[in-house]
């Protein structure tokens, strides 16, 4: 009887098993094919840069473009660049703002999350609600007043008036209150028994249970610093001062537009966020994954 019993039971649990793989294989399938497909839609134009960078500047203007170029690979272009350019200079300025820049964000945004998640203050829903509509706003709408703001103090031309106009961060203020609102409000309870204070809970409490997303959020206000061109290219006159996107604008021939040189400038621009991508991409996954966004 019980053999009997063991039987069918067996079998319905094999299936059981079985079913459910059997249902999502072809879904995970189709998952995988329409993210290569994604990956090589983004592929294909970076490996286009980087072999147009490669080439001479009368295959990369060929009217007849190929990847194997009929001269071969050359370093000619990227040698170009960086004999004409200051090219260490513009890099150590991108990398120093964006380190300043990122830092600067991550302590204001974090700081005014937390009071947003946590603390019960006068006007604390109306003030949140500015938060989420400057979202909104496009940064080029404040790009006069914030020249005429750093012209006024004196700020135009200097590492300061670069950094300071970059720091404000809404959307970053969201994610963090996001994930604030997460954190069980028992164990900030049984800090404040303990005799911690406000300042200690975050600093001793939140901030290590927040680290996956504020590693995620340094890595996207690091990139944007570094990518950002517009208010650099207004603010800095000084070729000393210059960031790296900015710095290889100025690196043109006197013939015009050379190609191969244009990508080359392209591919040492964007060099260091790959490495950066590769080196934290562990971060940045998890990071979104705790924030609150994969769930939904």
């Amino acid at each position: 009887m019980s053999a009997a019993v063991a039987a069918p039971t067996s079998r319905a649990v094999s299936t059981r098993g079985r079913g459910p793989g059997r249902r999502s294989g072809p879904g995970r399938i189709a998952a995988f094919v329409i993210l290569i497909v994604m990956a090589i839609g983004w592929l294909l134009p970076f490996l286009w840069a980087v072999n147009t960078a490669l080439k001479t500047e009368e295959d990369a203007a060929s009217a007849t473009p190929s990847w194997i170029p009929e001269s071969g690979f050359t370093l000619e272009s990227f040698a170009d660049v960086l004999a004409v350019g200051n090219v260490p200079v513009w890099a150590w300025n991108s990398l120093l703002t964006s380190v300043i820049i990122t830092a600067i964000t991550i302590t204001i945004s974090a700081l005014a999350a937390y009071a947003f998640a946590r603390i019960d203050f006068g006007g604390r829903k109306w003030l949140y609600a500015v938060v989420i509509a400057s979202i909104m706003v496009p940064g080029q709408v404040l790009i006069i007043p914030l020249y005429y703001q750093m012209l006024a103090l004196r700020l135009v031309d200097t590492y300061w008036g670069l950094i300071l106009p970059q720091v404000i961060a809404p959307a970053m203020v969201f994610i963090l209150k996001k994930f604030f609102d997460q954190v069980p409000i028992e164990l900030e309870d049984a800090a404040r028994i303990d005799g911690a204070g406000r300042p200690r809970i975050f600093w001793s409490v939140v901030l290590p249970l927040s680290r996956p997303i504020l590693a995620s959020v340094a890595i996207f206000v690091f990139i944007g610093a570094w990518n950002n061109f517009l208010w650099p290219f207004l603010v800095i006159n000084d070729t000393s001062l210059m960031t790296l996107p900015v710095g290889l604008q100025t690196v043109i021939s006197a013939y015009g537009i050379v190609y191969s040189q244009v990508m080359a400038q392209a591919v040492l621009a964007a060099l260091p966020l790959i490495l950066v991508f590769l080196v934290f991409q562990r971060q940045i996954i998890k990071g979104v994954a705790t924030s609150g966004f994969g769930g939904q």
